[in-house]
């Protein structure tokens, strides 16, 4: 049995920046255990695997398809990213015919949808809800040290703890800040977060980017997760209701992102045949 495993830089036009995932089409549902091997092995934040739901399916025509998602430590609920790159490579390597795509997934049902040049993701939306600081103000303090917290939310549905640095603080202290995401581990002592959103509010003057995030989840073995969908399903809903606005720009800062806004993806030829003997 082979089967390809090809690279995609999401959300970039520019080959090694973006947010790279490994994408794997399989024409029948493998073990959970080989899913998670192959992911260890190709060791990026995520790799997506395509799967056919029904005899007949095909890439290239069908428009409905299972997809799930794995770190290089285990399964995740939702991964944005990797549910581009996966549009991406039936939309542009498969030459999928079709204008919308539906994913069945942990998180629901993810429509893909081809727009002339760009791939439109429609992801659930999660709200995130005042949280108690002194419960988590050893983990807050392990990221940002003694900077000024303006608010603290968690969202439930996806286990993500946000916390918003005050207005005081430009993108570059964000994008500057040294964070040794591994001492997370220890202290989170709750259990509930499995992923940590820093963000700041963006321009007020309403030219220029709405906020500025960085994410980072070593409880799924990910230190820093650029360019964060699943992070964005959060952080949307928040600040909507903070700006009081329903379109917004944001970019993303942090390591491996090309600092543009939200540019086209550029696949990578296949760089593994994984072979099973």
């Amino acid at each position: 049995m082979q089967i390809p495993v090809i690279t995609v830089d999401a959300f970039t036009n520019r080959p090694f920046s973006g947010n790279p995932a490994a994408v794997c089409l399989l024409e029948n549902d493998l073990d959970e255990d080989l899913l998670q091997k192959i992911a260890t092995e190709m060791n990026l934040s995520e790799t997506a695997f395509i799967r056919k739901l029904k005899p007949g399916d095909d890439f290239s025509k069908s428009s409905c398809f299972g997809l799930r998602w794995f770190t290089p430590a285990n399964e995740v609920p939702l991964c944005g990213h990797a549910t581009l790159a996966s549009a991406a490579v039936l939309f542009h390597v498969q030459k999928n015919t079709n204008s919308v795509l539906t994913f069945v997934t942990l998180s629901g049902e993810l429509k893909a949808r081809h727009v002339k040049d760009h791939i439109v993701l429609d992801l659930p939306l999660y709200t995130a809800y005042p949280q108690e600081l002194k419960e988590v103000e050893e983990l807050i303090k392990a990221a940002v040290g003694d900077m000024i917290v303006q608010d603290v939310r968690y969202s439930p549905d996806t286990r993500k703890l946000l916390v918003r640095l005050s207005d005081t603080y430009e993108r570059s202290v964000l994008e500057n800040l040294k964070v040794s995401a591994q001492h997370f581990l220890s202290a989170e002592k709750t259990g509930k977060v499995k992923g940590l959103i820093l963000t700041v509010k963006g321009n007020s003057s309403g030219k220029g980017h709405d906020f500025y995030s960085r994410y980072f989840s070593p409880w799924y073995g990910i230190l820093e997760d650029p360019v964060t969908g699943s992070a964005h399903a959060v952080l949307s809903s928040y600040w909507s209701e903070q700006l009081g606005k329903k379109e917004m720009l944001v970019p993303r800062v942090g390591r491996c992102w090309d600092g543009s806004s939200v540019p086209p993806t550029h696949l990578l030829p296949p760089v593994q045949l994984l072979q099973f003997l």
